[in-house]
C-alpha cells in the first residue's frame, strides 16, 4: 500500500508517466416495454422489467496528474483482451522511457498473459516498457482508475443499453469531454494518514 502511495507522490513526468488501469463488467440491458418519454411537469417511466442482453467489458487507463485517460470495450476480459489494451497503453505512450503502471492482482493481469498473446519477442518487448505496481489484495481502492471507472458509469453508462456498439460509441465521447476538461482525481490519501487511519493493518510494536 505505502509503494502505491508513495508512486502517488511522484510529480509529472512524460518520461515516466505514472498510469492507473482497471476494467469492470458492464452488463447489457434492453427494454421489455417501451418508455414513456418526459414531459412538462412529468418524469420519464420506465417499467421495471428488463431483459438481459450478455455482458461487455470496460478497460480504463488515466494518467491522474496528465488529467488524461482512455477506454476501450470489448466483447471479454480474457487474458488477451488485456494483452493488448497494454499493447495500446505501450503505443499511447512510446515516447515514454518506462511506463508506471499501478494495477490490480486479478490472475489475468501477469507477463504469462502477453507470452500467451504475442510472440515471445513482442511480449518481451511489452514486458520491459512498463514497472507494474501491484496494489494489494483487498486494496483496489488504491488505484485511481477504479474513480474513473465511477464516473464513467455514473455519468455515462447509468442507464439500460443493450447494445455494445452504443457503449463503445458514447464511452469514447465521454473520453473525449473528459479529455478535453482535463480533468484529474485530486488524490489527498497519504502513507502518513494510512499509519493513523489503517493502524490495524500495521505490526504492534508494544509488549
Amino acid at each position: 500500500m505505502e509503494r502505491v502511495l508513495d508512486i502517488y507522490k511522484r510529480v509529472l513526468n512524460p518520461e515516466y508517466p505514472v498510469v492507473c488501469m482497471d476494467e469492470s463488467p458492464k452488463q447489457l440491458i434492453s427494454e421489455t416495454k417501451v418508455p414513456i418519454l418526459a414531459s412538462p411537469g412529468r418524469p420519464a417511466i420506465y417499467d421495471y422489467e428488463y431483459r438481459r442482453c450478455g455482458v461487455c467489458n470496460i478497460f480504463l487507463a488515466c494518467e491522474p496528474l496528465a488529467g488524461k485517460r482512455m477506454v476501450k470495450i470489448t466483447e471479454r476480459r480474457k487474458k488477451s483482451d488485456w494483452a493488448h489494451f497494454i499493447e495500446d497503453i505501450a503505443r499511447k505512450y512510446k515516447s515514454a522511457r518506462k511506463i508506471i503502471l499501478v494495477i490490480d492482482n486479478l490472475n489475468t493481469h501477469t507477463p504469462g498473459s502477453l507470452y500467451e498473446t504475442f510472440q515471445p519477442e513482442k511480449a518481451k518487448e511489452l514486458w520491459d516498457r512498463f514497472e507494474f505496481i501491484y496494489t494489494p489484495k483487498h486494496g483496489s481502492w488504491l488505484n485511481m482508475a477504479e474513480i474513473e471507472l465511477n464516473v464513467i458509469n455514473g455519468q455515462c453508462l447509468n442507464r439500460r443499453i443493450d447494445d455494445i456498439r452504443t457503449i463503445k460509441r458514447e464511452s469514447l465521447a465521454w473520453q473525449k469531454h473528459r479529455n478535453n476538461k482535463g480533468a484529474r482525481v485530486n488524490w489527498q490519501f497519504t502513507a502518513s494518514d494510512a499509519r493513523i487511519k489503517l493502524k490495524r493493518l500495521y505490526p504492534s510494536n508494544e509488549d
